[in-house]
């Protein structure tokens, strides 16, 4: 689906209008290491098959395929691979998550090895068919990105695509899990060189770049990169729509036309974090709105939920607060989870070292700005140097207006070149 034919899409449900742990995620400890594939020859089937177990190394290549991106624009000269590689959950257990590689055939010029962005796509839906390598790959088409992905190609950079934890067979996404969502996006970048024929660093610049659900991963694998990945050579993060605070969103998504990522996210959480209640919260209209969910892509959870409300799906009718007291087999409640999901918080102990570019649409309708502009002024405040800009968009135009900025500003950090602060 083009980007044009998707805005008509979702404006056709609203005319008044994506969701983009532990404290410190420490590097988990290496057992015995896993041997890396030698050859990208796996069949599509494997690489969405969970492994039994998965390696205790994160960023493992666990298997990879060579595929054509039908979705990414421009007919451009590239070699391309989907990869099944390891990664570590909220609570530091090893998982297996699939995504794409991409690099362009032109050689690289620019100082030292070619960079690599690690890419967290915004909300695709729960659906199995809708993982970012399954879309870009041309298998089911209901992406936006495609552009974003094709200009860092065209800038030379390589570009690792996590799909997100949860979705391989059998699995849900875990949608707006912070720590799962970061760890995932530095996993990718880690694997990326040891893809066979990807001719990668593992000394090379690394960026990270995520718009709406992708720009809190991305933020989250900013905030985590230090503890968790301190070998990735990290000099840039660039974030925008950002849902900050999921009670905030929540509170504005609850009986809106965008009902259907409020939704999402409480699958999602509660995928990452099994302990807490949710089916034995739910009414029979509530269950189908799950199965539903977790069925359909973009255009269909917005259109399937439109205007429902958590009321509608409990069976003690609760409000959101209400929800947000129940409480899980493990004693945590929901509104402590979601808590741990707040960005800007505890700047001081997670250590961001290099720059941050944050950004939003002036008219966003999804992702409330207090909660954009929270988190903005929080990093400030603690000290990371944080460019800013406001786009004057809502929230899906925004993402496709910053494409240029965004790839001109990792280029930059690339090149070493200092950042400028907005604080």
């Amino acid at each position: 689906m083009s980007r044009s034919a998707l805005v008509t899409a979702l404006t056709a449900v609203t005319t008044a209008a994506l969701l983009g742990g532990a404290l410190v995620s420490r590097a988990p400890t290496a057992e015995a290491a896993a041997p890396q594939v030698s050859a990208c020859t796996a069949a599509d089937a494997d690489i969405y098959a969970p492994p039994a177990p998965a390696p205790a190394t994160p960023g493992t290549v666990l298997a990879c395929r060579s595929v054509t991106l039908s979705q990414v624009p421009g007919d451009l000269a590239m070699s391309a691979w989907k990869v099944r590689y390891s990664s570590t959950d909220n609570q530091g257990r090893p998982v297996a998550v699939s995504g794409t590689l991409a690099v362009p055939a032109a050689p690289w010029t620019g100082p030292g090895p070619r960079p690599v962005v690690a890419f967290h796509p915004g909300t695709l839906g729960l659906g199995p068919q809708c993982a970012f390598s399954k879309q870009l790959a041309g298998a089911y088409q209901d992406e936006y990105e495609g552009d974003n992905i094709a200009a860092l190609l065209r800038a030379g950079y390589a570009v690792a695509a996590t799909d997100g934890p949860g979705y391989l067979d059998g699995q849900t996404h875990r949608y707006v899990a912070g720590t799962d969502s970061g760890h995932a996006l530095l996993d990718i970048a880690r694997a990326a060189p040891a893809v066979p024929g990807s001719g990668l660093s593992r000394q090379a610049r690394v960026g990270l770049w995520g718009y709406s659900e992708g720009g809190a991963a991305s933020l989250w694998a900013a905030q985590l990169a230090a503890s968790y990945a301190p070998g990735l050579n990290v000099v840039g993060d660039a974030s925008g729509g950002v849902p900050g605070d999921l009670k905030e969103v929540a509170a504005g998504l609850d009986g809106s036309a965008f009902a259907g990522f409020l939704a999402d996210a409480a699958v999602g959480i509660q995928a990452a974090y099994p302990a807490l209640p949710l089916d034995s919260l739910l009414n029979d209209q509530g269950r189908d709105s799950v199965r539903t969910a977790k069925s359909v892509c973009l255009a269909g959870t917005v259109t399937a939920l439109a205007g429902k409300s958590i009321k509608d799906f409990t069976t003690a009718g609760l409000t959101l607060d209400q929800l947000y007291r129940q409480r899980g087999s493990d004693g945590r409640t929901w509104g402590q989870v979601l808590d741990d999901q707040k960005l800007g918080v505890n700047l001081g102990t997670y250590r961001i070292a290099f720059p941050v570019l944050q950004y939003r649409g002036a008219l966003d309708e999804v992702i409330p700005t207090a909660t954009e502009d929270a988190v903005r002024s929080a990093y400030c405040a603690a000290g990371v140097r944080t460019g800013w800009k406001i786009y004057a968009g809502d929230h899906l135009l925004t993402d496709n207006q910053a494409v240029g900025d965004v790839v001109s500003w990792l280029g930059d950090r690339f090149a070493g070149r200092p950042a400028r602060s907005d604080c």
